[in-house]
């Protein structure tokens, strides 16, 4: 995307970028059928950032001289320092990707190199790229890595925006929080922009992130792009189509450890089964009478508004939680784990749970360390690293350890309970993948009989992925 150069006819348009946008000032009839619309306040053409690629490719089709004062990336020297051998579907992934115009997402499962891709496009580009992270755990991951790949041409200088931080460089990290914040500044100083776990991409603030940017080239990188909302198609807006995938059991085996999964499904006492009736019959009567879609995308916040509104209510919401509470924590299933953990004793166990009051029970009955999203970062990391050495067997977490944490040691998960998203569910069995010699990991989800989670169990196994 290089402006035309000083050689060429007087430009008859002029590109510029203003917090986020493009201005675009020029004769009608050179800048007519251009994705942007009439700005009366600056009297030009203004279109989100994002649209930079399609005006110039739409300026230079019709042979229109233009000035670009819009961008202000960089071209970087060729790294030297890219020395790892790409696997032969890492090579395949980039070259779907160039072939796409350089947009698009790849799918690759927890494990299988996503990272590797994202360096190869960078070196491939050799553009000023900005990294995009969900959480700051991975902006540092991504800042060593980066570091350690293109450290020697880049003057050691890998810049971080974010948690504290903001010091730009041509290869910069950040979070899809402060890109939000701070696009509309430094959405002209990246050619290429790589989203890391883009399924987040379709929320609304990460989105309007993602428009302020003009970088012409762009990677999302994700395990699983499927999203419950409706939203997909806003990730095919700013990121591309899916350009390639490959799934975890195509992977199992020779780049991924081998694994099975185990479904196990126990049931409750005749006591602790009648008070779980009793419970969801109270919270499925409100639920009916106030005509609320529990499996539409608002059904959840819709029962939480009206719960609040009368004591009827309120003993709804209490009765949700105490059925929950009793499919999630039944004693046959605690019992259950029990069994796992000694069973394992020798292995490297994660176990998995929907919500923190559970992990602290299992933190407290197996003496096992939590993890959960009020754990410092310190003590996060000192857990994680005893872990890896073996001083802890097991670990017990929510939803934290779902993405963005590289464990290789681990190869027993225990999902205990969680949603039907089938992304969760791919995530945490992602989490034991990461190869090792004669590594072979399993995965037991533990189902408490006859309540919704055999529900729930069914929708988050609906996946090719695990089967």
């Amino acid at each position: 995307m290089n402006p035309a150069s000083s050689s060429a006819p007087a430009p008859a348009v002029t590109l510029r970028f203003r917090a986020g946008t493009i201005e675009i000032a020029g004769r009608p009839a050179d800048t007519a059928g251009l994705p942007a619309s009439w700005d009366e306040r600056s009297a030009c053409l203004r279109a989100p950032a994002c649209a930079y690629a399609a005006i110039v490719r739409g300026l230079r089709a019709r042979g229109v001289p233009y000035s670009d004062q819009a961008r202000r990336y960089d071209t970087m020297a060729t790294s030297t320092l890219v020395h790892r051998e790409p696997r032969p579907y890492q090579t395949a992934a980039l070259a779907a990707w160039r072939a796409n115009g350089f947009r698009g997402v790849v799918v690759l499962p927890t494990g299988a190199g996503k990272t590797l891709v994202a360096h190869l496009a960078i070196d491939d580009r050799k553009r000023s790229a900005l990294v995009v992270t969900p959480t700051l755990d991975l902006v540092r991951q991504w800042h060593d890595g980066l570091l350690a790949t293109f450290g020697g041409t880049m003057g050691g200088n890998i810049g971080i925006v974010g948690g504290g931080d903001y010091d730009v460089r041509p290869l910069t990290v950040t979070t899809y929080d402060s890109a939000y914040l701070h696009m509309e500044h430094l959405g002209d100083r990246f050619g290429l922009v790589v989203f890391d776990e883009c399924h987040h991409l379709p929320g609304e603030s990460y989105a309007l992130g993602a428009r302020l940017c003009l970088a012409p080239f762009r990677l999302g990188l994700t395990a699983t792009p499927e999203r419950s909302d409706g939203r997909d198609a806003i990730l095919d807006e700013l990121c591309g189509p899916v350009v390639y995938r490959k799934d975890i059991v195509e992977l199992a085996g020779e780049y991924l450890a081998d694994y099975e999964t185990v479904r196990v499904s126990v049931d409750l006492s005749p006591a602790e089964r009648a008070e779980y009736e009793r419970e969801r019959a109270i919270y499925r009567q409100f639920v009916g009478d106030n005509g609320i879609v529990m499996t539409s995308p608002r059904g959840f916040s819709d029962f939480i508004i009206r719960s609040s509104r009368s004591e009827a209510g309120r003993r709804a919401f209490a009765a949700y939680r105490r059925q929950r509470e009793i499919a999630f924590t039944a004693p046959a299933k605690l019992d259950y784990l029990e069994r796992l953990l000694f069973q394992h004793r020798h292995d490297r166990a994660i176990v998995f749970t929907q919500d923190n009051a559970t992990v602290y029970l299992l933190s407290r009955r197996f003496l096992v360390p939590a993890i959960t999203h009020l754990t410092k970062v310190s003590e996060r990391s000192a857990v994680l690293a005893g872990f890896s050495r073996g001083e802890y067997a097991a670990l017990a977490t929510s939803r934290v350890l779902n993405e963005g944490v590289d464990i290789p040691e681990a190869n027993v998960a225990v999902v205990m309970s969680g949603s039907g998203s089938v992304r969760e569910h791919v995530q945490r069995l992602g989490r034991i993948l990461r190869p090792r010699a004669g590594k072979r990991a399993v995965l037991y989800e533990l189902v408490t009989g006859g309540t919704s989670e055999s529900m729930t169990s069914t929708r988050r196994r609906d996946h090719v992925a695990y089967r």
